[in-house]
């Protein structure tokens, strides 16, 4: 079952550019990546392996048996990443003790500055829970792309830069298989309303 569009936020914000990194490919449009997302014309999700911010090698494999809210972003982001991973702290709050079936993941699309150490020092001011993954360039495209994410780096002058990326908050099944996602600025409510059901199954 596909959740499709999580909200009835217009199709022009569940694009999201925000700062962010990463990604030199040439990227599918906003109209491709929505059409994957809402009518599953491609798998979503996948194998991955990658560093968790305590410096442990981490996959998919390791988080089977819950669901899983995987958000993908980067720490130098200065308003729509914070803004997502604190619904997404909230949510796993008010779920009380269900909140230990699901598992959220904050991927970051800039791992040339968000290292196991930085990452170590930004998730935990978000939730106790939320595990931060960083790991090389290669590692972080093949998770990206299997997860059907847009990032871009911008300079944005001498040693300095930026990222676009798309700011989707994906939910995916105890199995990894894909449910569906939350725009960005989707509320702590809304993500439990969305979640209950398929704790229940």
């Amino acid at each position: 079952m596909i959740l499709r569009a999580i909200s009835s936020v217009g199709i022009g914000l569940w694009l999201v550019l925000a700062p962010a990194c990463a990604g030199d490919a040439p990227a599918r449009s906003a109209a491709e990546i929505m059409d994957i997302l809402m009518w599953n014309r491609e798998p979503v999700g996948g194998p991955f392996e990658l560093v968790d911010h305590t410096g442990h090698i981490r996959t998919e494999r390791d988080f089977r048996g819950k669901l899983m809210l995987v958000y993908f972003g980067f720490t130098y982001c200065p308003d729509v990443c914070p803004t997502d991973l604190q619904a997404i702290g909230l949510a796993m709050d008010r779920l009380g003790s269900d909140a230990d079936k699901v598992q959220p993941l904050f991927i970051t699309v800039d791992p040339e500055r968000d290292t196991p150490q930085h990452l170590a020092d930004y998730v935990p001011l978000f939730h106790p829970r939320l595990i931060g993954l960083t790991g090389s360039l290669d590692a972080i495209h093949k998770a990206a792309d299997a997860y059907k994410i847009y990032s871009a780096k911008v300079p944005l002058g001498k040693d300095s830069y930026t990222v676009d990326h798309t700011a989707f908050i994906y939910l995916m099944d105890r199995d990894g298989g894909y449910l569906g996602f939350f725009p960005p600025g989707t509320s702590a409510d809304r993500m439990i309303e969305i979640i209950r059901p398929h704790l229940a199954r």
